[in-house]
Parts: C-alpha cells; structure tokens; sequence
C-alpha cells in the first residue's frame, strides 16, 4: 500500500512539530512527509533573536532545535529554499517554486497542512527599504543587525515599545549603542498591560538610558546613498544608522485566501480544534490562524510561539491518525527589560470592557520574598476581575527579580475558569527564600475577593 502524502508549507515551530509528531504517530513507513520552507533554516526559537543579537546567546546555532539536514535524516523531505507560490485544492496539488533557480514544480498531496507563520508590519513609509532598516523575525534578519553592528553602527532607533521593541532596545543597549525608543501609544507595552500598569516599565527604560519617546509619530526615513541616516517623525528627526521595527505582526493568509480556504474576522485561517480548515484535506496551525480564546469564547490570533507548537503537535497527531484537540489560547506571555519583568495573560481591563464583560481591575503590591530575607523586591499584580461572579478574567505582573513566572499561577486559574475566591485558598508554596508566607498571588486574590 503506497504512502499517505502529507505536504506541509513551512518549517519552522507549528510545520515541523507537526511533520514529527505526524510520523511518530502514523509510525515508520505510513506518511510520505515533505515540507516547503521558503528561507534556509528550520525549527529554530525566533524568541531567541534578540538575546542573539543582544550577546546573550553565543551563536545562532544556539537557536536551532534540528536542521534541515537532521530532519532528512529522520525520514522527513525537508526542502528549504522552496516557496509554495500556489494550492489547488480541487487537484490536492501544490505550486512550489525552488528560489535559487526559479524552476516551479507541481506537487500533490493526500493532506495539506498551511503552516505559513506570520509577517513583521512594515508601514509603507518613504525610505523604510534603506540598508539599515529592519525587522527582527528570522535568523537571517539577526544576521542582518548584527552585520550592521559589525559595520559600525552607533545609533539605533527602535520603533514599536511592545515585547520585541523591549527585548531588542535591551540587547542593543548591551551591545553599547545610543538606543531611542519611538512608540505612536502613550505607554510601553500598552497592548497587553493597562494603563494603571505602565509607569514602573516606562521608568525603567529611562532610567536604563533609552530615549523613550512616547506620542512618537514616525513618518518615513532620512536616507543618505541608500543608507539609513535618520527616522522622521511629526516632531523632527531621530539620526540613526540602525533602525529596527516592531510593529507586530499579521498572519501570512494570502496563500489560504487565493485557494478559497475560509480566513476568519480575525484575520487568521478559521479551523476547528483539531486544528482543520474549511476545505477537506487542509489542515493549518501556527501564527497564520485564528485561535479560540478561552475567556471571550471568541476567535483571535495571537502569535506565540506556545501556541505555534502546540498546534502543531495538535495537527500532527490528527493527520498521523490519532486523537488530538487544540484547547483555545489566553495569550499568556512574558518578558523582560533589564531586571524587570513583565507579564499578562487572559484579558486586560480594557479588553474585558471591549467584549462586553462588566468587569473590575485591582492592583496590589507585594513583595517577591519574605519582607527581612535578602533580595527582597517589589511587585505590581493586577487582576481583571467579572463584577458578581468573581471569575477571573485576566492577569497582569510587574516587578523584579522572581516577580514574573507568578502569571503561570494566573493563567492555570484562568484555564479552568476559577473565581479570585477560589484562586485565593490555593495552596502554594512558602519559603522565605521563595515567597512571603502569603504569596503575592494569593494577596491579589483575596483583595479583589473582598470587592466583587
């Protein structure tokens, strides 16, 4: 009996979870795999970017989990340099063209699995094509800012003070540049955190020495013989000879779209739960689809590289014959600036009010450890709160040192639809190295008990 063809489009997080999990499922011989992967790498942590560019992590095959080669020899057809111009779905047939000699082939497939990822925003502004001007998505984008590094580059100018705009300030910073933060929102991190939220992260920057300018609106680029020279915005210019965007991203759908393939209000592939598209035989999964949100009840796409993964691995097993659900999202997320640490998961307040929940915030200030053990730091906890049930909708945490990781706490309160009461008598762990005999959490919870 001859091989079912899974194609899949797009090798990294969600495309090769799913290829492996796929074939350990289905077992040897029963799936011939064969994945598109329009750039040159595979399967590596895009989280880890900034960090690489910042030092932290040595070298870009730090980054990489397999390669392409380790994939071949695993009995997965991993082509790299290979773009998927095309899906008929009426043929189960795909266009595939090879970018290094501009040959297309057509290739068919028993099941197809779209895991096309996302795209940094790039605004059309007047100039943003200079050398200089970047995103920071792949590893050959890392490459590219630390080529510009290697070549002298002094003054860097990030736009966008979301997760990524943080992430890559701080490890320019660390390199030794002069780094200007250019945000259009009136906060950092105003996304995902409320505005009673912003200030400790907007000190932060400060006081690390960033020029954090907020109401920032920029409007093209100042370029001098192709190259960067300056940023403009409505308020004058911002000299730079590196400039990084971090604007988000949209999901890559064009491919889904043109073969008729169902995109969802929210912009990404509509699928089920066990990640399954409107057309037969095509599966999506990772940042190009939208997800359940398991507050809201509502789609949306939120790109992680959690979610990527676990959808993935959702998608393989289903493909491979087994069993799988993908169980919705809740955006849950966390990073740094510095020693400060920066978390949310579920919905923020403003967010509750936007799907019509009548809901309250809370903020409570706590210490990470016991008050008199050493290393003691503050923390902001935030929870968004139902008004009359109790349930908690959503969770914030800003603070040093050992602050962050506590949004897990929320987020598994979150997942299982519990109250602030019933968050508030879990029983965690104490010790004063750890925690003040009532965690932080556990403070928040009561706190916004009393007030429902």
């Amino acid at each position: 009996m001859a091989s079912k063809r899974l194609v899949i489009i797009g090798g990294d997080a969600a495309g090769m979870s799913a290829a492996a999990q796929a074939q350990r499922t289905a077992g040897a011989g029963a799936l011939d795999i064969v994945v598109f992967e329009r750039t040159g790498q595979t399967s590596y942590a895009a989280c880890g970017l900034p960090y690489l560019v910042g030092g932290f992590v040595a070298a870009a095959e730090r980054l990489v989990a397999r390669t392409p080669a380790q994939h071949r020899a695993n009995g997965i057809d991993v082509r790299t340099r290979h773009e998927v111009v095309a899906i008929d779905t009426h043929a189960a047939r795909v266009t595939v063209r090879a970018l290094d000699t501009g040959v297309q082939t057509s290739e068919p497939y028993d099941a197809l699995l779209i895991a096309t990822g996302a795209s940094g925003i790039r605004p059309p502004w007047p100039g943003i094509d200079a050398v200089g001007v970047l995103q920071l998505r792949t590893l050959d984008d890392a490459a590219a800012v630390q080529a510009r590094l290697a070549a002298g580059a002094r003054r860097a100018v990030v736009v966008g003070a979301g997760y990524i705009g943080l992430e890559v300030a701080e490890g320019l910073l660390e390199r030794g540049l002069q780094v200007t933060v250019l945000e259009r929102q009136s906060a950092p991190m105003g996304a995902v955190l409320d505005a009673d939220m912003v200030d400790d992260v907007a000190a932060a920057i400060r006081a690390a020495g960033v020029d954090l300018r907020l109401g920032a609106e920029v409007t093209g680029f100042v370029t001098r013989d192709g190259q960067v020279a300056a940023v403009r915005t409505a308020a004058g210019p911002v000299d730079a000879d590196l400039v990084v965007i971090g604007l988000g991203v949209r999901p890559n759908v064009e491919l889904a779209r043109a073969a008729g393939i169902g995109i969802d209000a929210s912009g990404g592939i509509r699928v089920d739960d066990r990640m399954r598209t409107d057309t037969p035989n095509v599966w999506a999964a990772g940042d190009c689809v939208a997800s359940r949100h398991r507050v809201t009840g509502t789609s949306a796409v939120i790109a992680l590289g959690t979610h990527a993964n676990k959808q993935g691995r959702v998608a393989g097993t289903n493909l491979g014959g087994g069993d799988a659900a993908f169980g919705g999202v809740l955006g849950t997320a966390i990073t740094r600036f510095k020693d400060l640490e920066i978390a949310c998961t579920g919905l923020t307040e403003r967010a509750a009010a936007a799907a019509g929940r009548t809901a309250f915030g809370v903020i409570t200030e706590a210490s990470s450890r016991a008050h008199y053990y050493p290393g003691a730091r503050p923390m902001k906890i935030k929870l968004v709160v139902e008004r009359g049930t109790g349930r908690l909708l959503g969770g914030q945490i800003v603070g040093h040192a050992e602050s962050g990781k506590r949004i897990d706490v929320l987020a598994t309160a979150l997942w299982n639809g519990m109250t602030v009461g019933e968050l508030g008598g879990m029983d965690l762990a104490y010790a004063p190295p750890f925690s003040p005999v009532w965690d932080p959490v556990l403070l928040a919870a009561g706190r916004a008990a009393a007030l429902v």
